[in-house]
């Protein structure tokens, strides 16, 4: 039995720098659909995610589109969960997108669970099972909860500048939400991966088989919609039937329940960490991480 006791009241303060965190093109049967907070490198707040679940939807439901194409805007293709710009929305209520309980108001380790189950884990399965091809358009910077949103697409195409990256193990965390890390990659890469918290170049990915075709930044648009014009020529029936097909595949390998399973261990984590700091996230704020991200990367050259 609850009372109105347990309930806690936390202040949104969040400010936003664009009423327009995705833009959305449709051409040629191709929907584009384009990540665009550029002055923070793509960091993803629930604005961004819920418009992104929004466009999706727009994509899934125009006949005219046959392929969608995910991208950043700006230098980098996304730096990951916004943790600390003035747009860090983690107290706002929003209209869910799947059947959990508004976070906002929820106690203890409910407040993150709840959120995550909603914004991370769940909106990334339902992307990843759209009956449509997607395409992520990776440049720069694609860390963390970046790595979320390209994964969730059938295909990653990258310009030869790009690096992934989850750091988050620094946190005491064992990987993002959408833990696809071991099916990504091989396991012993992914534990080097998760390991060190090194950047993995466009190259390496591709040789791991995590990207599919490498371009120079400058011809990496051209190459990602000329891939996309090239899939849009198949039957509709045909592509969705296909994906269906390998992503069942993949969910028999164990994919669903492996990430289950992870994502209890990232909020034991999670709660661990404000046990002994009181911080979910073991100190690291969006500065800190990215100063411990030079720290490492300087000391490994």
């Amino acid at each position: 039995m609850s009372s109105d006791s347990e309930f806690v009241q936390r202040a949104d303060t969040a400010v936003y720098e664009t009423e327009e965190p995705v833009l959305y093109d449709v051409a040629d049967g191709i929907a584009t659909l384009t990540m665009n907070r550029p002055t923070v490198n793509n960091a993803q707040n629930s604005q961004m995610t819920y418009a992104l679940d929004d466009a999706f939807r727009r994509a899934v439901n125009d006949d005219a589109v046959k392929v969608i194409v995910l991208r950043g805007n700006g230098k980098h293709f996304s730096a990951g969960h916004d943790i600390g710009t003035p747009g860090r929305d983690i107290n706002k209520s929003f209209d869910r997108a799947s059947l959990w309980w508004d976070h906002t108001n929820k106690p203890g380790g409910e407040y993150l669970y709840a959120r995550e189950q909603e914004v991370y884990l769940g909106m990334c399965r339902r992307w990843r099972e759209l009956p449509k091809p997607t395409i992520a358009m990776v440049q720069g910077a694609c860390i963390a909860g970046g790595l979320m949103l390209a994964w969730v697409c059938d295909l990653i195409v990258a310009s030869d500048d790009a690096f992934f990256q989850d750091p988050v193990v620094r946190m005491g965390i064992p990987g993002v939400e959408y833990f696809a890390h071991p099916y990504e990659l091989n396991p012993r890469i992914a534990k080097e991966f998760l390991f060190t918290g090194d950047r993995m170049s466009a190259e390496r990915a591709y040789q791991m088989g995590m990207v599919n075709r490498l371009f120079a930044r400058e011809a990496l648009e051209a190459g990602t919609y000329a891939l996309a014009a090239a899939i849009a020529k198949q039957p509709r029936m045909g592509l969705a039937l296909t994906k269906q097909a390998i992503n069942h595949v993949e969910d028999l390998q164990g994919k669903r329940t492996a990430m289950d399973a992870v994502f209890a261990w990232h909020h034991f984590a999670h709660s661990h960490n404000e046990l002994l700091s009181g911080d979910k996230l073991g100190g690291y704020d969006a500065k800190a991480m990215i100063e411990a991200n030079k720290t490492a990367a300087g000391e490994r050259r």
